[in-house]
């Protein structure tokens, strides 16, 4: 019995400073552990970039005068000067052409000519009125005398009349041997030259106005809406820093049937004279009011039955979850309006296993 409780006791000692062994061990383990940092998680992230819902479309153009005018001699007549070339400058009242004069010349000298021969017939005819009408009172003379007399007198007056009418026309017609502008413009085209033979109103020379310039462009039918209610700016080649207002001036009612676009002239009320003719511009359309939206990966959206979330990762890599306003659904993105900020940082894969306390390390970035 003795031998039997001394084993006991052996064994019991034993086993006690097994388990202390055993406890100290573990003990270290898990001060390793503990000292061991914890490793941080890679993501993959995007950047938040808010814009129009409906971006802006942008279309090519040509600067054009708004009015482009055919000028032409009044009178028929053979051309002697052509004064201007194509591009040049010029002012109101500036020649641009003459004609031959003299025929025109010659019409004015006998336009003349009838009057002073009219006037002499009205002198001997008003006279002989009188002397009828004092004869009349006279008892000298009949009624009928003086009723022709009357005749004859209202006759040399009218033919007077005729005659005036007739100068001022010829002297009118001899100014229109000289072609001026009307309006201060650019010379776009010179139809005509010395020696030809030009008709009544066949076009000499084509003006452009500077007084306001338009941009023309071909708008596809689909965007015929946005082109009459929305806001358009244009930007030229040569300066597409400086943005110039547009408003719609002039749509064509029918489609182009080679390329189905409308044809659409915007003014431009503020451009310069640094807006040369014939300059490329870009025309942008862009609708009055929008909301504004980001575009993000479904597989950024964190949703467990309630708001759906994003998380937002920081510069020191913490991530938070934010509820946001979805406003649509599409095929591969959500569209948000709201609850991220401008230039955030979006973790868009492996949300479902992210832990709000848990650190992470960016790996990559897009941009949407």
């Amino acid at each position: 019995m003795f031998v039997r409780s001394i084993f006991a006791s052996y064994y019991r000692l034993l086993a006690g400073a097994s388990l202390a062994l055993i406890a100290i061990a573990l003990a270290g383990c898990n001060d390793k552990v503990a000292e061991k940092p914890e490793p941080t998680r890679p993501v993959l992230v995007a950047t938040v970039h808010y814009e129009a819902e409906s971006p802006a479309r942008s279309f090519v153009g040509t600067i054009r005068p708004r009015i482009e005018t055919d000028m032409g001699f009044r009178v028929p007549g053979k051309v002697a000067k052509r004064l201007v070339e194509v591009g040049q400058t010029v002012d109101v009242g500036q020649p641009l052409a003459t004609l031959d004069e003299i025929d025109l010349k010659l019409q004015a000298e006998q336009a003349e000519a009838e009057l002073r021969a009219s006037t002499g017939v009205l002198a001997q005819a008003a006279a002989a009125e009188q002397r009828a009408k004092d004869l009349r009172a006279k008892g000298w003379a009949t009624d009928a005398q003086l009723d022709q007399a009357k005749a004859t007198a209202d006759e040399a007056r009218a033919r007077l009349n005729r005659a005036q009418r007739s100068v001022e026309l010829t002297n009118n017609s001899l100014s229109y041997a000289t072609l001026a502008a009307d309006s201060r413009g650019v010379v776009t085209a010179t139809l005509i030259d010395p020696g030809q033979v030009v008709a009544s109103g066949q076009t000499a020379i084509r003006v452009a106005r500077f007084a306001e310039k338009e941009a023309v462009v071909a708008i596809p039918e689909t965007l015929l809406g946005r082109a009459k209610e929305g806001v358009a700016t244009v930007t030229l080649w040569s300066d597409p820093n400086r943005k110039y207002a547009a408003k719609l001036r002039e749509i064509a009612p029918a489609a182009d049937p080679a390329t189905r676009t409308y044809l659409a002239k915007f003014s431009l009320p503020d451009a310069g004279e640094e807006v040369s003719l014939g300059m490329t511009a870009t025309l942008t359309l862009a609708d009055p009011e929008t909301t504004r939206v980001a575009r993000l990966p479904l597989s950024a959206l964190f949703s467990e039955g309630g708001d759906s979330s994003l998380y937002i990762v920081d510069a020191k890599g913490e991530v938070a979850l934010k509820p946001v306003a979805v406003k649509s659904y599409e095929s591969g993105d959500v569209v948000i309006n709201g609850g991220v900020d401008e230039g955030a940082k979006v973790v868009v894969l492996g949300v479902q296993k992210l832990d709000p306390s848990q650190k992470v390390r960016v790996v990559s970035s897009l941009s949407f």
